[in-house]
């Protein structure tokens, strides 16, 4: 468990002393410089490489310089007390992107390049102890389903074919390294936590999704290739039964985030049902002066509640 505190003010409020505030700087790393200087040389890394795969613009030379970068990253990165840890760590993010980024264009995106990414950035997440990677593994396992992201001027897409599928798949997921957490080493247990969250916000956009279009099941009807318009019209599931099974699950998870003390979960329940809130709200009144006004009192209350939530309690004093 790693903890941020700011040992300046503790001590003027009297909550530390002053030899307790140095033995807790004394613990903690202060080599700014060296951190600049990783940085500084983790930039002109990734442009070397970068400028090598411009040379030679093959999904092979990606590869290559992907497994390169990676394999050097892990070197620094598993040496206990290294002062290039940072400078591992890009190394590491960038050999893999590169990695998966040209498996994915050898491949063009098909099914099995996304499951060798999956794979290959899950493997490399435990092996270079990164739970970053391990939300990019997550992340890519939507991607087998057909899950995508989009950019056009000025405009973001998320596009999720199988919402059902989804939530069921990742909730499951999501369970799964929970309790697997639970036995693993510290190392290893925030990787499972990072998957298991980064699983619970992939089940919420299933279910956003789901909540706007339904699910017309294409999958499970056998559909392959390109799927026409009527297709994705043909619902199967309605999207009232993914609004309605939404709206209880995100409350079911705030109640057991509050009673566990899981401030992660409950703040996150608490964003998306913010989100199925205000597209449930605006899809069936629209955006009227009171719609808006109603919507934003509303909001406000949520937002007191849980600054409640998240605010320190106050350290018992002793009776003498």
């Amino acid at each position: 468990m790693k903890i941020t505190l700011d040992v300046t003010k503790l001590v003027e409020e009297g909550k530390l002393t002053a030899a307790e505030a140095e033995r807790l700087k004394g613990l903690a790393s202060s080599d700014v410089g060296t951190l600049a200087f990783n940085i500084l040389i983790g930039f002109g890394v990734v442009a070397i490489a970068a400028g090598a795969v411009a040379l030679v613009p093959s999904p092979m030379t990606a590869v290559a310089m992907g497994l390169v970068l990676f394999a050097a990253g892990c070197g620094i990165v598993l040496k206990p007390e290294t002062p290039w840890f940072v400078f591992g760590e890009i190394c590491l993010i960038v050999g893999a992107l590169m990695f998966c980024g040209g498996v994915g264009a050898y491949g063009q995106g098909s099914l099995a390049s996304m499951l060798v990414i999956t794979v290959a950035l899950a493997l490399a997440a435990i092996a270079a102890r990164s739970s970053l990677l391990m939300v990019f593994a997550v992340a890519a396992a939507s991607g087998c389903l057909g899950a995508r992201t989009g950019y056009s001027h000025a405009t973001y897409s998320l596009a999720i074919f199988e919402p059902a599928l989804t939530v069921l798949l990742f909730s499951a997921l999501a369970y799964v390294a929970f309790v697997a957490s639970k036995r693993l080493a510290a190392d290893y247990e925030r990787i499972a936590l990072a998957a298991s969250r980064m699983s619970i916000v992939l089940v919420n956009l299933g279910f956003w999704i789901g909540s706007l279009w339904g699910d017309p099941l294409i999958l499970l009807r056998g559909e392959s290739g390109q799927v026409s318009r009527a297709s994705l019209q043909a619902t199967v599931i309605p999207a009232a039964a993914f609004a309605v099974a939404w709206a209880v699950l995100l409350v079911a998870a705030v109640l057991w985030g509050v009673r566990s003390n899981r401030r992660w979960l409950v703040n996150t329940a608490a964003v998306f049902g913010a989100i199925h809130f205000y597209t449930q709200w605006f899809e069936k009144l629209g955006a009227t002066p009171m719609s808006v006004l109603i919507g934003g009192v509303a909001m406000l209350l949520v937002a007191l509640v849980l600054r409640k939530f998240n605010r320190p309690a106050a350290p018992e004093v002793p009776v003498a």
